[in-house]
């Protein structure tokens, strides 16, 4: 094939493990052919160059763009597309429908050794390939390129699921897949049985990476987003190979004991070892609402920095784009949410599982104060007050709970409230009382959800004014006048009541929600009052 598309002007090399025999190979084929422009390397791919990089880059697009074509013309002639359509792909917004539905679960199946990120792709090329009769024959065989099974594993799992599947009954999808996750898990553990030798690593996590659905796309699963995204890439690189390679001939993979001996080569493990040590919040994935106001957005950079993967929730857009745009895609979305409205609160999580694979962790941070006398206070004020303050932190919460207990995780719900709510103050009412309602369901929920290692939490803040959002209206008026002060002067009237005189900054209430998160891991039904020292705010 080589000879056929590139005539003389390119070598052979046949399949070598990267090292100095391959190295030796290269060598024996430049002096056999001496004026070759490159060199094919079986299951690895191009080796080509010239007399300088321009020259070369114009020489690799070259041999590509020749390979490309005669691969075409084959396939035109062939007509080959994975032996034809078994069954139809559902539409677009079905398929991500059905996707987001199915993450929670699949994820919680894929972590059973250790956490994972999920991803999801429903790309023309894998949908082609997913939807053939070819497929079950093609799975099987894995990828060819060491470099990609050792992101994909050898082989992928596809999911013994119809189209029209009723992914409504959890309980009954978790029994119909299971099986087939224990058998991909036993089938691995003999692949690594059978071909161990005394120098091999321990065996690594035994669940799958890629996952097919027929007629909606593939999912895949690892230890952060970047690097599942990355096995999807490789996974369609493969079916691109195989698309090639069967419309040339027949796609052969590796033999079983050299993907072996390349998967757990004792090279690639030493490079796994050094790798960095994970964060402390690594393989979580944290939903933060008022994630673009002055708490929020401290919260959201501090689980970032400590491994999160994070879902920026606010009703701001333009705040959301802002924030999207210091982080990388891997690391963070965004999502357009009023939590008062249930629909939005449901489309928020469904977009957080299509794009990160569940939940772990969620913080309710939004907000917002309205300080008024009693008399002044109406019954608009109180109804937005609970909506969004109670209502939402409802909803959020018992939406949470269900997907939590999918993953079969656990997990952790966050209540960003006051020291209002535990101490009563003067034109207050309406957020006090709020602030109140959400420490004592904060009880509740904890109560009822501990069995689920869902752990439910409340941070308690007091005048967070510099960078908080909620100062920058009526409110600081307000509280000024309750307490005889300038607008101006509070901070450090706030400072000087407190024990330890400090001024208290949205980072101190983002260690707190990290500190809840990440380090008391055996904590629930708790409030961390975060406010230099109020002892009024003593829980008693």
């Amino acid at each position: 094939i080589t000879r056929e598309i590139w005539g003389d002007t390119m070598g052979w090399v046949g399949w070598q493990r990267p090292g100095f025999d391959l190295g030796l190979q290269l060598e024996k084929c430049l002096q056999e052919q001496p004026g070759i422009r490159g060199i094919v390397l079986e299951s690895h791919g191009l080796f080509t160059w010239a007399d300088d990089a321009h020259e070369c880059y114009l020489n690799s697009l070259e041999v590509i763009e020749q390979a490309s074509l005669y691969i075409e013309e084959k396939s035109k002639s062939k007509n080959y597309h994975f032996g034809g359509k078994r069954v139809d792909a559902l539409d677009g917004a079905e398929r991500k429908m059905r996707a987001s539905q199915l993450m929670p679960l699949l994820r919680g199946l894929c972590s059973t050794e250790n956490q994972m990120i999920g991803h999801f792709d429903d790309s023309d090329v894998v949908l082609e390939f997913v939807n053939s009769f070819d497929l079950d024959r093609l799975a099987p065989l894995g990828t060819s390129c060491p470099d990609h099974f050792l992101r994909t594993k050898i082989q992928p799992l596809v999911l013994p699921l119809e189209q029209d599947e009723n992914l409504e009954d959890t309980t009954a999808l978790l029994e119909k897949l299971s099986p087939s996750f224990e058998r991909y898990k036993k089938e691995y553990v003999n692949y690594y049985n059978s071909h161990k030798n005394e120098h091999s690593p321990a065996i690594r996590d035994a669940s799958p990476v890629i996952l097919l659905y027929p007629g909606v796309g593939l999912f895949s699963f690892a230890k952060n987003k970047q690097t599942a995204r990355v096995a999807s890439e490789f996974y369609i690189n493969a079916i691109n190979v195989m698309r090639g390679a069967e419309a040339i001939s027949t796609y052969t993979a590796l033999p079983r004991q050299e993907a072996f001996d390349i998967e757990y080569w004792l090279l690639e493990e030493a490079k796994l070892q050094r790798m960095p040590k994970e964060k402390t919040l690594s393989r979580k994935i944290a939903f933060i609402t008022g994630a673009a106001g002055g708490i929020g957005k401290a919260i959201c950079d501090k689980l970032i920095e400590e491994g999160a993967h994070v879902v920026f929730a606010d009703l701001s857009e333009e705040r959301l784009q802002a924030m999207q745009d210091e982080y990388s895609s891997d690391l963070v979305t965004t999502v357009c949410c009023d939590v008062t409205k249930t629909d939005a609160i449901d489309k928020a999580y469904k977009s957080a599982c299509l794009y990160f694979g569940g939940i772990d962790i969620v913080v309710h941070s939004a907000g917002l104060a309205i300080s008024k006398t009693l008399e002044d206070h109406t019954l608009e004020d109180w109804d937005l007050l609970q909506n969004v303050l109670v209502k939402a932190q409802f909803e959020l919460a018992q939406k949470a709970a269900e997907l939590m207990k999918i993953q079969g995780l656990g997990g952790d719900i966050i209540s960003i409230a006051s020291k209002n709510g535990v101490v009563s103050g003067p034109n207050n009412i309406g957020y006090g009382t709020a602030k109140a309602a959400q420490q004592h369901m904060t009880r509740l929920l904890a109560a009822e959800l501990g069995k689920a290692q869902i752990r439910v939490n409340v941070v308690n803040p007091d005048g967070v004014i510099i960078g908080s959002k909620i100062w920058e209206g009526e409110w600081a008026e307000g509280r000024a006048k309750a307490y005889g002060v300038a607008v101006e002067d509070l901070p450090a009237h706030y400072a000087k009541r407190n024990l330890m005189s400090q001024i208290i900054y949205p980072s101190d209430i983002a260690d707190g929600v990290f500190a809840l998160v990440g380090v008391l891991k055996k904590s629930t039904g708790n409030m961390i009052n975060v406010d230099g020292g109020m002892p009024q705010a003593f829980v008693r």
